[in-house]
């Protein structure tokens, strides 16, 4: 019947854009699935397909008590929590973003513990990386310098998220799953402007029908976007097949640069506004390609949704639950 038949998975974040991914996921394996979140970010609509099929747990993680009650007779934790956002907010708050995704990470992992959670995942990030990685980037430069500057309180925080993971495979024996997602994108995205990751920002300003379309940095910066779905079973196949404290590079081989990825999102949205690059803002890591070898090799993993076809059906999505909400 499968790895995931019967288990008992709680995913952290759950009612967020991933974590409802994943949970969908998850049940259609025949799970038993609970979520916790505060829904500070998440929004229980994210759920209305599975509602009724989901214990749904409001709680906040930042709370040790709270994580060891949702963790009791689990056997998988799945921490896809996370405090996030944009370039913008990344570079403001460095130290409120390395203080709350540490402690997250550090409540629900030690909680997971505590209960003697059978699998533990970490959720990590390709922010991980330093500024000049290996293009195509291998896991090995996860440890490699400092994290990309412009990402570096929560690029930093993912990596305790991993060394955390490890030593606790090793001192306690637990297993644990670690995983190095690529930017994600997709529907039930964020689109608050404060928060938002470059994808949703940049539709939300086009259907707000902003003109000129002002984008941070020179336009030449480059990124490798991996969609919801693709992460969400990327998420749970690590999960389930490489439980080794070891991380793995879950993305797109797939790699364009900012001024071509604006004008798709322009081609497939059917505006076209007049764009101007903004140089005074930073560009951000200067390149990002994910290194998928790994992932195939081990999980036999590759993904399934172009960049195209999966912005096209975000900016359907958009327009069909928040546009005309």
């Amino acid at each position: 019947m499968g790895y995931w038949n019967g288990k008992k998975v709680l995913i952290t974040g759950g009612a967020g854009f991933i974590g409802s991914h994943t949970a969908e996921i998850l049940l259609a394996k025949n799970a038993e699935v609970s979520v916790i979140d505060t829904l500070e970010n998440g929004n229980l609509n994210n759920l209305n397909s599975i509602v009724n099929d989901i214990e749904i747990l409001k709680k906040d993680l930042r709370d040790f008590d709270s994580c060891v009650k949702a963790s009791k007779n689990k056997d998988v934790v799945m921490n896809i929590a996370a405090m996030v956002g944009g370039i913008h907010f990344n570079e403001k708050h460095p130290a409120l973003m390395l203080h709350e995704n540490i402690l997250i990470n550090t409540n629900v992992l030690n909680a997971a513990k505590e209960t003697n959670v059978e699998r533990f995942l970490v959720v990590s990030s390709a922010c991980v990386y330093p500024r000049n990685c290996s293009i195509p980037t291998p896991e090995e430069e996860g440890f490699k310098d400092h994290p990309e500057p412009t990402n570096f309180g929560y690029g930093w925080a993912k990596r305790i998220a991993e060394i955390q993971g490890m030593a606790y495979n090793k001192e306690y024996g637990m297993n644990v799953a670690i995983a190095r997602p690529y930017n994600c994108y997709g529907p039930r995205d964020q689109f608050d402007p404060e928060k938002s990751h470059m994808i949703p920002a940049i539709i939300k300003r086009i259907f707000d029908n902003e003109n000129p379309l002002v984008v941070w940095g020179s336009g030449e910066q480059s990124r490798s976007f991996i969609y919801v779905t693709d992460l969400a079973k990327g998420l749970v196949e690590v999960t389930e097949k490489y439980a080794t404290a070891d991380p793995v590079n879950l993305g797109s081989n797939e790699e364009i640069k900012i001024k071509d990825l604006v004008e798709l999102i322009k081609k497939i949205s059917g505006k076209s506004p007049s764009l101007k690059f903004d140089n005074t803002k930073p560009d951000g890591q200067p390149r990002r390609k994910c290194d998928d070898e790994k992932a195939i090799k081990i999980l036999g993993f590759k993904t399934e949704i172009s960049l195209k076809d999966g912005i096209k059906n975000m900016i359907e999505w958009y327009k069909q639950n928040i546009l005309n909400d």
